[in-house]
């Protein structure tokens, strides 16, 4: 449990309270991580998300609610992992790998979640191949997701197409 009985929630309400931080960036990241060990990375920015605040990457995570959200993630993350490898910054660079592998997991469990509906199943497995994609060369990615995008959208229609012809 985090300082004496206060939970995580009261102890990060305080610190924003008193520190006011305009946005999460890494400092702010790491001073909470710190002071609110053990938690866990994925509850602190949970906590972080609701109060509202930016984030800076590669801090906010992989965001996978919708495949937009998934893309501008995924993508911000690129540019992060790229300057971080640019700059020889291999600790950052391993972070935003570690961030998108989370996520792939995460999407995974979902995707094999005995309540998922098919739906569910299809996006989430669509989703963690975004992200095997990403951790297989995050360079490669836009394009391949430029791609992806249009054989899905081609598919989308070609289905369209399919039923209304089924209907005639």
């Amino acid at each position: 449990m985090a300082a004496g009985n206060r939970s995580f929630k009261q102890q990060l309400r305080e610190y924003l309270a008193t520190r006011q931080p305009a946005s999460i960036t890494e400092t702010v990241w790491r001073d909470l991580l710190h002071r609110l060990a053990p938690v866990s990375e994925s509850y602190l920015r949970q906590l972080l998300w609701t109060a509202g605040l930016p984030f800076s990457l590669p801090y906010a995570g992989i965001r996978q609610h919708t495949f937009e959200e998934l893309q501008e993630s995924l993508l911000g993350m690129g540019r992060i992992y790229a300057e971080a490898m640019d700059a020889a910054d291999r600790e950052r660079a391993r972070y935003c790998r570690r961030q998108v592998i989370a996520a792939k997991d995460r999407a995974k469990f979902v995707a094999a979640s005995a309540g998922a509906g098919p739906e569910k199943i299809a996006e989430k497995r669509e989703m963690a191949q975004w992200m095997l994609v990403w951790l297989g060369d995050p360079a490669v990615f836009p394009a391949w997701l430029e791609a992806r995008k249009r054989v899905l959208a081609a598919t989308a229609e070609a289905s369209v197409d399919t039923s209304v012809d089924a209907a005639d």
